[in-house]
């Protein structure tokens, strides 16, 4: 059921670094980029029986006369493993060498600490990772990269889909994608398009064919063809090249065997599809206001239009409470769906995130319809739950709500859980799907969102089989992958292989059984095994034990999803089988690092490539929401509690002249003070209507340990008594002394302890020296304060004590994209709004977007008193 990308490749070649930053002119030499020549990427594909192993080759040469910087970026399916890289300069090869993840580090810990390592694959975008190494070659010297990744292709609404990611970034000699499919079931369709240029374009350079069991694409566009326009020199390769392709299915099933190994390939047309019993659980908290919202409802309409007439549905809204459109589930009559349009049609955002309550309702409400007989005998129950959030109301711990889940369903039907955008715990989210047959996936804040949600509902709208069990001769199988499933959905395909106990059988039977929609079905397949060795004798076509590293794939893949909800013994017993496999196939997975060593400055240099997982989806955009409240002030001064109870946050902002010092936190007890100092634009910008202010002075003082610390943008001042040091942003340095660390990233920021449990992070902002308006300023955030006693105040210091607020009332503000709402805190009433804010804790240039309640007029109702009660008359 998830989704097929093409193994095949997506290709981003970078010929140099830098190589986007320089202007196009005619006059500079053909495919030459600041001296760096790529004159020959291709990319081999060969598929058999959907087992891509796929070969990407770029060959470049340094035209220059001074050593240069080459760079190789190749993007590749998630669900891809790489197996092997080799990187040739000069006719010398540096091969890269699969491990175990542990030694891999353990044995280059030293090559790290000297910073001469990098990651070498990274997530980039929903479905592809990005592998990147670069290498500097000497004038006039070649170099050759080569990378091997592998993947089985998943059928999706009834094809294989091969998306290949094309970006050369310049004009290269010889450019080639060609891909190899070959399918004992002999091939029924195949197509290819590309998204960057037109139909007669594509048809000149592009061949495609198939016959029987052979299918061939080549793109071989010319150099003229690769031209943006007839006298430019930059490439108009750069977007989506995309080829599709089905098997012939006279007979449900396919089973094919190799030296030992089996593949079993099962996909039924034909029959009725199964009647569902559909619960929708949907997240209508406060944080779904706005487009999520809308595009939630979108695709909610589009579904009902698609329900059948035999399906029962229901909807459950979740916010703090819980609410039903109906008390039971209901046929989807005209008369029903009409109703159930106008319910979705009237569905507005409010409040908390209560998961736990809403996924219990609706597993009773489809439980009771069974136990009462008020659906169909021969139906079959999902639920789909979407949510953007973590709980925060009613049980809230996630491995609380993941046992109460499970012990409610108990295995009678399966969860699909959507986790819309970033700011979600997504691991629980799969953790639990998978524990209930069902699976997760991201649905990423786009334009496209509500598209995302109907393409998933399609892929489960028409189940044909339930309790599909694939059998096989007792005592002749080993090793064998998962071969029960609850269900088969049309348009997709289930996959079992495994190890023959005699490589020397004559003849194998498999059985499918499963529950259709009007009676029982017993699919058998019967395998001569000398017909088996006449049909695969074309081994010039086929790469030769794909069969067996097809099962070794489709194994670890397994053991992976099986490991994230085993404990203790279990889950060492299936990491170290995933591992073994790993190491024994040479695939780059979670488990294992691929060691990458490639000459650098006469010494040879060290590189890991690691394999990312499903976490956020790229560092820039996602944020890792914080388990304990956490403090920070950024910006023009915007000052913003984040509490993870709540799952959410308040920010304020405090407008004062320039010069003001304001204090941020003070312990009596701990003798600890934070105070900072505000500066201004260097003038009023002329586009803004008000001058921005700024923290750009920071002192943090400890009367304990007679310590203080001055923070400039441009220097840091150590005062220990009557001794000083000073030290500037250029400086790495650490620190230390009893019950004190201070440690100094260069040109980023600089972190404070005192002891276990007060950490606080100065963040360094620098803008271009001569920018008219802005200067350098500093950013101050509390990422511990467990050991600050309960008397600590300040604007930052009041809330490390616990605070209750209720937020409710969310309405349509003055600004349409920020809504406003009543916030009750310390016994106000407050309006606040919708806003966002940039939290620069990890990620210094970028940042990460943090969703927040703007509490107007200088945080008045909400911090105590008013805010000049803090003005304070110096730095210490």
């Amino acid at each position: 059921m998830a989704s097929a990308q093409w193994p095949c490749l997506i290709l981003a070649l970078l010929s140099y670094l830098a190589a986007s930053g320089f202007p196009r002119s005619p006059s500079r030499p053909l495919g030459v980029v600041d001296s760096i020549e790529v004159y020959s990427t291709k990319i081999s594909c060969k598929v058999t029986s959907r087992f891509a192993h796929n070969v990407v080759t770029t060959r470049a040469v340094n035209r220059a006369d001074t050593a240069k910087e080459v760079s190789f970026d190749v993007e590749l399916p998630k669900t891809a493993f790489i197996t092997n890289f080799t990187l040739t300069i000069d006719g010398v090869t540096y091969p890269g060498n699969v491990k175990e993840k542990e030694v891999a580090k353990k044995q280059y810990e030293k090559a790290v600490s000297q910073g001469k390592t990098a990651g070498l694959v990274k997530a980039s975008g929903r479905k592809l990772e990005k592998f990147t190494v670069s290498v500097n070659v000497a004038a006039g010297s070649k170099v050759t990269f080569e990378l091997t990744y592998e993947e089985l292709l998943k059928r999706h609404k009834g094809k294989y889909e091969m998306y290949l990611k094309v970006q050369p970034k310049q004009l290269v000699k010889h450019f080639e994608i060609e891909a190899d499919i070959f399918e004992p079931q002999g091939i029924s369709t195949l197509d290819a398009e590309a998204s960057f240029v037109t139909n007669d374009l594509l048809g000149s350079a592009l061949t495609k064919s198939f016959s029987g069991k052979k299918g061939h694409v080549s793109f071989k566009p010319s150099l003229d063809q690769q031209r943006s326009c007839p006298t430019c020199t930059d490439s108009l390769l750069n977007g989506d090249f995309t080829i599709t392709y089905d098997v012939n299915r006279e007979s449900p099933a396919n089973v094919q065997i190799v030296n030992g190994y089996f593949v079993h390939f099962f996909a039924p047309q034909g029959l009725p599809v199964v009647p569902k019993n559909v619960v929708f659980v949907i997240d209508v908290s406060g944080s779904m206001y706005g487009r999520k919202i809308q595009q939630t409802k979108d695709a909610l309409l589009k579904i009902l239009e698609d329900v059948k007439e035999d399906d029962y549905l229901n909807f459950i809204l979740f916010s703090g409470d819980v609410t039903t459109w109906k008390d039971n589930l209901v046929q989807a009559t005209p008369e029903n769906i009409q109703q159930a349009r106008e319910f979705v049609m009237n569905i507005h955002s409010q409040g908390m995130t209560n998961i736990n309550d809403a996924l219990l309702r609706g597993i009773s409400m489809l439980n009771k319809a069974r136990e009462e007989n008020a659906v169909p005998e021969r139906s079959t129950s999902i639920i789909i739950m979407l949510t953007d959030g973590d709980a925060n109301v009613g049980e809230s711990k996630p491995e609380k709500i993941q046992e109460n889940v499970h012990n409610a369903i108990r295995g009678k039907f399966p969860l699909y859980n959507l986790g819309f955008g970033n700011n979600l715990n997504y691991n629980f989210l799969e953790s639990m799907a998978l524990e209930n047959h069902g699976l997760a996936r991201r649905i990423y804040e786009d334009s496209d969102a509500n598209l995302q949600l109907q393409g998933f509902y399609e892929e489960v709208a028409n189940p044909l089989l339930t309790s599909v069990e694939v059998e096989y001769p007792e005592n002749a199988i080993l090793d064998l992958t998962q071969n029960t499933y609850q269900h088969f959905y049309d348009g997709s395909e289930i996959v079992v292989a495994g190890r023959l106990v005699d490589k020397d059988l004559n003849n194998f039977k498999a059985d499918v059984k499963g529950h259709g929609a009007i009676n029982d079905l017993t699919f058998t397949e019967e395998v001569d095994m000398k017909e088996m060795e006449e049909a695969l004798r074309e081994r010039d076509y086929i790469f030769g034990n794909y069969i067996e590293r097809l099962w070794a794939y489709l194994t670890i893949e397994q053991l992976l999803e099986k490991r994230k909800n085993a404990h203790g013994e279990e889950k060492e017993n299936l990491t170290a089988q995933a591992l073994d496999l790993s190491l024994k196939y040479h695939f780059v997975t979670p488990l294992t690092s691929m060691v990458v060593t490639k000459p650098e400055d006469n010494e040879d240099q060290t590189a890991i490539a690691d394999k990312p997982g499903e976490g956020p989806t790229d560092a820039e955009a996602s944020y890792q929401r914080p388990q304990t409240p956490y403090y920070y002030v950024d910006g023009d001064p915007h000052f913003i509690i984040q509490v993870p109870e709540k799952d959410d946050a308040i920010c304020f902002n405090i407008d004062e002249d320039p010069g003001t010092v304001l204090r941020l936190i003070q312990d009596p007890i701990t003798g600890l003070t934070v105070n900072g100092q505000i500066i201004g634009d260097k003038r009023d910008s002329p586009d803004s209507k008000t001058s921005k202010t700024y923290f750009g002075k920071l002192g943090i003082a400890n009367a304990q340990m007679d310590f203080q610390i001055e923070v400039t943008p441009e220097k840091i001042i150590l005062r220990n008594g009557a001794a000083q040091s000073t030290f500037s942003w250029l400086d790495t340095v650490t620190v230390r002394q009893d019950g004190l660390s201070v440690t100094i990233n260069r040109k980023k920021n600089m972190v404070i302890s005192f002891g276990d449990g007060v950490t606080f992070v100065v963040v360094l902002h620098q803008v271009w020296k001569k920018h008219p308006v802005h200067q350098d300023f500093l950013g101050f955030y509390v990422v511990d304060s467990h050991r600050m006693s309960t008397q600590t105040h300040g604007l930052l210091g009041q809330f490390f004590h616990p605070f209750e607020f209720k937020v409710s009332d969310v309405h349509p503000g003055s600004d349409p994209t920020k809504p406003d709402a009543t916030m009750v805190v310390k016994n106000h009433r407050l309006t606040v709004t919708r806003g966002s804010q940039k939290d620069y804790g990890k990620d210094v240039s970028s940042g990460t977007k943090v969703t927040c309640w703007f509490v107007h007029n200088n945080g008045q109702g909400l911090i105590d008193g008013v805010h000049s009660d803090y003005i304070v008359p110096s730095l210490f």
